[in-house]
Order: C-alpha cells, then structure tokens, then sequence
C-alpha cells in the first residue's frame, strides 16, 4: 500500500502557502487555523503526509524534477516529440531566471519546506492520541524533507533563502543565504533526521515510503559527496551497508516496475499510484496532485518520445565484438530498440510506431509498455531516488578518495556482479584501475551506466567538475559562467529580503 495524502491537511497546508489571497480574505472564526487543527496524533499524521504529498505535485515528481534533472545532464537528448521551447532552453544551456522549470522545482522544493515547517513547529502542541516515539518519527520525517529540500536548493542554486520556522505572512521573508549555509542547513536536518527516523524493516506495508534512518544517511551522505567531504560520507554509507537492511536485487529492471516497489534494493521512493487515474491536473501553482506520474507518457516510444538517451551516454556502455568481455547488458534493461518486443512479449516496436529517429534508442526504465501495449498518462510507477547500488558506487568512491584502493575496487565491482548483468570484473582493458586516476575514471563510469535517467548524473558531473576529477567536460552546451541555476524573477520580486544583486553570475 502507498502513502496517500490525506485531504484534510492538504487543504490546509496549500492555504496557508497563499499568504497573499488570506491577506485579501476575511477571516474566518469557523475555520480551522494551524494553531486549533494539530491537537491529535492523527492530524500531525496528515501533516507529514501533506509534506510528502509536495513531492507528487506537478512542480516536482509528477513532471517538473525529472525534466530538470535528465536536461542539465547528458543522459538525454531531444527525441522525436515536440520538446517545449522552455524545456529546450534549458537542453541547450540558455537558461534565464524567468524559465518555468527552473521556477517549478524552486517552488516545489519550498512548498516541501513549507509543509515540514508547520509539522515540525508544532509537532511538541499535540497531545491527544499521541506516543513519543511515534512524535520523534513524524519529526524525523520532517527533518528529512527539509534537509533534502535544502540539499537540492543548494546543489542547484548554491545560496539561498532559509526558511526554518513556518511562514505566516509575506513579512516572514528571508534574505539569501551562502551555498556553504544552505548546505549546513540540509546537514543539521539529516543529521537530526537520523536520530530520529526507524530502520525500514520497522514499518508496516501500509507506511512504505515514509523515510527510513537508512534514507537519511544516504541523503546526508549525497550532501558530503557534494562537498567533497569523503571522510565525513564515509561511515554514514558504511551503516547503511552494515544494516543487513539491503541488497542488490538479481535482476536489474526489477527496481523500476510496479510489481517490486519497496523492495530489499530501494531505500527510498516517491510513490506514485493509478488509483485515481491519469496524472491530468493543472491547478495554478503546481500543487495539483493525482498520484501517477508523466514520466513514461514524455519518454516512451510509443508516447511522446520527447527525449530520448543521450549519445554520451549511449556510447558509454562498453560493448565488444569477441573475446573474453562481453556487451553490457544493461544497454537492453535502460533503452528499447526497434524490433525489441513489449507488453509482455506480445508486440514488437516498429519504425512506423516511434516518433523522430528510430534509428535512436528510446527510454525502456520508467515506462509501462512492458505491460501494456500503449503508454498513457497514469503510471504509477514509483520513482527510485535512492537505491543500494548508488550507496555502493557511493562508497566506493569515498575509499577510492581516502586512498583504501582495494575496498574500493570491492564496492565499484559488486553491481557488476548482479546475476543479470555479470559484466567482467575491473580492471578490464577499457577500464585499468592501478591508481587513483584510473579507478575515478572507472566509478564515474560504473556510476553512468548503473544509474541513468534516475536525475542522479547531474549533480554527479556538477560535484565531479567541482572537484577537478572530470576528464573531459561531458555536457555538450555547458557554460561555465552557468554552473548554478538563477535564483527566479518571481522569487526576487516577491521577496522583500532580495534585490538584483543577490543574482546569481551569469545572468
């Protein structure tokens, strides 16, 4: 069973957002306000589940995240659909701060900010139908909402705003903050979360998806990578590892299908549901929310194919004509190809069923075909954001950076080693591993070819240009003056505490 948002809170929490429309509103006497609706235990559970509820809207997971994310990377590449002109922009490093996706996720991360905000600033009020450890996990949660939300403000935007008490008016505004504050800011929130938060096995199926001190640690350990900090990462990943609370599962796609969510591999999801039908809600600020998600309907081939794998990435997976290597067969798992077979092996995709070039691959991971004979706009298939074998690259990227070369060639090899895809073990002629250089290179690439189109390869190529160790600038319209997103005009507008000069270079 999946989390779904309770309607009460939902309501509440995208009122009190409106700070505008309640300044030009009367009040109410018979309408709940924060301070009268969390008295129960089961009313800060519909706060928390209204916190997570944001990460379905359409801003983020429903459709805006995954279009940010695949865009700035080179895991994408526009395919035979009409990709809008602000997507576009965006592919082709011309971005400006009035750009609707970079406004969409800026918005929805603050609305998950928001939203952990009224939980945790009111979590010690409530007092009837309420157990202390049940408090400590809601408060877990929204420690952990809020560090990843400041995590992904931060990676993107460097700098800014921190809002760390609940917003009630539009004098609640706040000037902008370093990159070095803002990510302090989504440590102390991991960190808080991780004292708090159970392991996953504690909870019942019924609160699947709900965050886990597995989940926190790998966020928190996401941040120091970003950071540099391999020595701070480090044990956080080694817990997570040591827990006995995950593995790899024996087969790849397993991870990105509707029968096999929450599985020994995942350790943390966004759920998504077709139990309410498609994804078609457009509500002015993004917060429309129905549970399934956009992403087969604009990748699939037989759907609007608007992107398809990048050649970057295409040509990443190491492929052999003979001899002892062999084909990486995680090519077939990501992509399609013409003449591959679908919905359970009953059609076959043809040239006249794809949009554009069908000589190119199209995305396969996240797509329902491989069930169904169409792609629509319901799927609910939820998104994988942090998996075991991402922890395991993880880890071996921080031994190989603290100099304990042989753990790391242990950890790079193991998702190689997964029963479907048992690819030569490193080193391999493509990939010699006698030093530090050398194995860097190898994870970078493990780390393409395991993960993509899961919004994971952009912040790697941002942290790994950071830190000197690309080899080669892989994204093809980079600009090096655009290494943060701009803050939004809407944002400089609205916010009292801002000015032009807190824009970023660049724009």
């Amino acid at each position: 069973m999946k989390i779904r948002l309770l309607i009460t809170a939902c309501l509440l929490m995208v009122g009190i957002v409106s700070c505008d429309d309640e300044k030009l509103s009367p009040v109410n006497p018979n309408q709940l306000s924060v301070e009268t609706f969390f008295v129960s235990g089961p009313q800060l559970v519909a706060g928390i589940n209204s916190a997570y509820s944001a990460l379905q809207g359409l801003d983020l997971y429903i459709r805006e995240y995954f279009f940010l994310h695949d865009l700035l990377s080179d895991d994408v590449a526009s395919g035979g659909g009409q990709l809008e002109a602000h997507r576009n922009q965006v592919l082709q490093g011309a971005i400006d701060p009035s750009n609707p996706l970079i406004i969409s996720n800026w918005r929805g991360w603050y609305r998950v900010i928001h939203r952990a905000n009224i939980v945790i600033d009111n979590a010690e009020n409530v007092t009837e139908e309420i157990t202390e450890p049940l408090r400590e996990r809601i408060l877990g949660e929204a420690y952990f909402l809020r560090g990843w939300a400041y995590y992904e403000l931060g990676s993107l935007w460097g700098g800014v705003p921190l809002m760390t008490t609940m917003a009630t008016s539009i004098a609640s505004a706040t000037p902008r903050s370093t990159e070095e504050e803002t990510m302090q800011q989504a440590i102390s929130d991991l960190t808080m979360a991780i004292s708090k938060l159970p392991n996953k096995s504690t909870y019942g199926s019924a609160e699947l998806g709900r965050a886990t001190n597995a989940a926190a640690r790998a966020m928190l350990a996401k941040v120091y990578l970003f950071k540099g900090e391999f020595e701070n990462a480090r044990p956080l990943l080694e817990a997570v590892i040591n827990s006995g609370e995950y593995e790899l599962l024996p087969r790849y796609l397993s991870n990105f299908e509707e029968e096999n969510e929450h599985n020994q591999e995942s350790i943390f999801e966004v759920n998504m549901t077709r139990d309410f039908g498609d994804a078609n809600v457009w509500d002015g600020d993004g917060s429309g929310i129905s549970f399934s998600t956009f992403r087969g309907q604009e990748y699939s081939p037989t759907a609007w194919r608007n992107l398809v794998p990048g050649p970057g990435l295409v040509n990443a997976f190491e492929k052999v004509a003979n001899g002892a290597e062999k084909d990486d067969p995680r090519f077939s798992y990501n992509f399609y190809r013409v003449g591959d077979t679908y919905n359970n092996g009953n059609n076959t995709l043809t040239p006249d069923a794809v949009q554009g070039d069908s000589e190119r691959p199209s995305w396969r991971k996240y797509t329902m075909i491989y069930k169904q004979s169409a792609e629509n706009m319901a799927s609910g298939i939820n998104f994988r954001v942090i998996r075991y074998a991402d922890v395991l690259l993880m880890m071996a990227e921080v031994e190989n950076e603290l100099g304990n070369s042989a753990s790391a060639l242990t950890y790079l090899n193991t998702t190689r080693q997964r029963a479907d895809v048992d690819m030569p073990l490193y080193p391999t002629s493509q990939y010699p591993v006698g030093s530090q250089t050398q194995m860097r290179i190898a994870i970078q690439h493990e780390r393409q070819v395991e993960l993509p189109g899961e919004q994971i390869r952009n912040r790697d190529v941002r942290r790994w240009r950071r830190l000197g160790y690309l080899q080669n600038e892989p994204i093809p319209n980079f600009r090096a003056n655009h290494d943060l997103l701009p803050l939004p005009f809407a944002e400089i507008d609205n916010n009292s505490a801002l000015t032009n000069a807190d824009q970023n270079p660049g724009y």
